[in-house]
Formats: structure tokens, C-alpha cells, sequence
């Protein structure tokens, strides 16, 4: 007994000390829509980001490829909105945030597991040091275009109310943690390190204020309490508002050349960001 009770021990340090010596990497054979890293340089109000992925998409898999550098002017800020996607798994969303400049201007970042070619998610598997993690930052009609009109999954958007001046702290906030990615990069968990409780992180870490709650691990549950606290609009019951909020019809009536974010955004209650 003493005998199998030590051989368990030490299989199980074996197993800790193997896992705990996994170190995420930016040097893989990594598949085309997360080749490259996203960074950005700030200086006053001017941010220029590279590496703004602007794929066009025939289906998931066939696609253009279009990597660009596109600067954003921090004082034309008058926007920032939510997006939750369905992607079918039981009670879990998709998160991402979308800023939105007066001059039309839009930039989204998603918080996703960075994939290798061949490689597939596992949800499980997310659990453990399997994938890294990157922010993808990219133009609308690429990353939620992709969800809408191509993978078919649905999507929501609700316009954050808040101010300018955290708006502005919050996407500086994600701007240096994708440079620090850059730098050194980090593990994905679908615990503690996904793209909502990398949300809520980088929330607080700007200065605002998030409540822990169960909804953010369960987070199609999550706009529910957001609604709740006054973050989203609630002016009419949230099952309207989420009515209201379903992209995916407006979105396939979008024809070519047509203004694909502001069609989206027709009819949705969409206040400027406070002064």
C-alpha cells in the first residue's frame, strides 16, 4: 500500500513538474489568421496599429489575406460596443470589444486562442497549456463579418455606456497588453485567462469597475447583469433590448460596397460616449 502510495506521489510530481516547464511561445508554425501579432505605437492622441487583420472570406478556410497598419486619432473617440457570439457551446459566448472613431473608423480586439496550423480547439484541453493566447485586433468586416456571415454563428451587439475618458483608458489598456504579448507571450485558459475574464482584467486594470461574478465563466448569462447595472442600455426590458441586439439578418442584407458597421448598428440604441 505505502509502496502504491508512493509511486502515485511520484508519477504526480512527475506530471506537475513536466506541465509547470511548458513555455508559451510566439515561435510556432502558426495557421494565417493569427501569423502575426498585432502592436502598437502611442504618441498623444495618434495610435497607429499594425497588423489589423482585414481578411476578405469565402468560407472559413479560403480567404485573401490583408495585414495592415491603420492609425487611429484618440480624440475623434465617440464609441464602444460589445459583441457576444453564440458559437454554440452551452452557456459560453464569444466576446469582443469594437471602438468606434467619428471620422468611421472602427477598431475591434478579440481576445482568442492562437492556433497552429492543424491544430484544433479542445474545449478541455483549454483548460491546460495547450494554446497560447492572442489579441487580435481587426477591422469589422473581418472578424465579426466572419462569425455573421460566414461561420453562420449569432451575434449580438450592445453599446457600452460610459465616458470618453475610460473609453480611452481601456483601449490603451488592451494596446499595451497586446505589446506585452509581443514581448512575452502568455498561456490561454478557459478559466482564469479568456476573452472575458481577459475583458474584465483589463476593465480594472484601466480603472473601471466589474463585480466578480459566475456570469463571466458562464458568460452568455453576462449581458443579463450588465443590463442590470446600467451598462448596456436599460430603458426597455432586456429581452427586448436582446431582440433588438441580433446582427445576423441585418448583417447578409449588407450588399457589396454597403458600410457593413454601420448597417449593423441600424436601429440599435447607440448614445455617444460621455464627455
Amino acid at each position: 500500500m505505502l509502496a502504491t502510495a508512493g509511486g502515485l506521489i511520484l508519477v504526480t510530481a512527475l506530471f506537475v513538474g513536466w506541465w509547470r516547464s511548458l513555455r508559451p511561445s510566439n515561435d510556432r508554425d502558426w495557421r494565417a489568421e493569427v501569423a502575426r501579432l498585432a502592436t502598437a505605437v502611442v504618441a498623444g492622441d495618434r495610435v497607429t496599429v499594425r497588423n489589423v487583420r482585414n481578411f476578405s472570406y469565402r468560407s472559413v478556410d479560403d480567404f485573401d489575406e490583408r495585414w495592415e497598419e491603420r492609425t487611429y486619432d484618440l480624440a475623434r473617440l465617440e464609441g464602444l460596443d460589445l459583441f457576444f457570439i453564440d458559437w454554440g457551446a452551452p452557456l459560453v459566448n464569444h466576446t469582443i470589444l469594437s471602438w468606434s472613431f467619428d471620422d468611421g473608423q472602427r477598431l475591434a480586439i478579440s481576445v482568442e486562442v492562437r492556433k497552429r496550423k492543424g491544430q484544433k480547439y479542445s474545449p478541455w484541453r483549454a483548460f491546460f497549456r495547450t494554446y497560447e493566447l492572442v489579441y487580435v485586433a481587426a477591422d469589422e468586416n473581418d472578424v465579426i463579418k466572419l462569425r455573421t456571415n460566414v461561420r453562420g454563428e449569432k451575434v449580438y451587439l450592445y453599446r457600452v455606456r460610459t465616458s470618453r475618458a475610460a473609453a480611452r483608458a481601456l483601449l490603451l489598456d488592451y494596446l499595451n497588453a497586446m505589446n506585452a504579448i509581443a514581448r512575452a507571450p502568455l498561456w490561454y485558459n478557459a478559466l482564469f485567462a479568456n476573452c472575458t475574464t481577459v475583458v474584465r482584467d483589463r476593465v480594472v486594470h484601466a480603472g473601471g469597475k466589474l463585480p466578480l461574478s459566475w456570469r463571466f465563466l458562464a458568460n452568455a448569462y453576462l449581458p443579463q447583469l450588465l443590463h442590470r447595472r446600467g451598462t448596456i442600455d436599460s430603458s426597455r426590458p432586456f429581452v427586448e433590448l436582446k431582440a433588438m441586439s441580433y446582427l445576423n439578418p441585418r448583417a447578409r442584407a449588407v450588399r457589396p460596397g454597403e458600410d457593413y458597421s454601420a448597417i449593423i448598428r441600424e436601429g440599435l440604441p447607440m448614445p455617444p460616449l460621455r464627455a
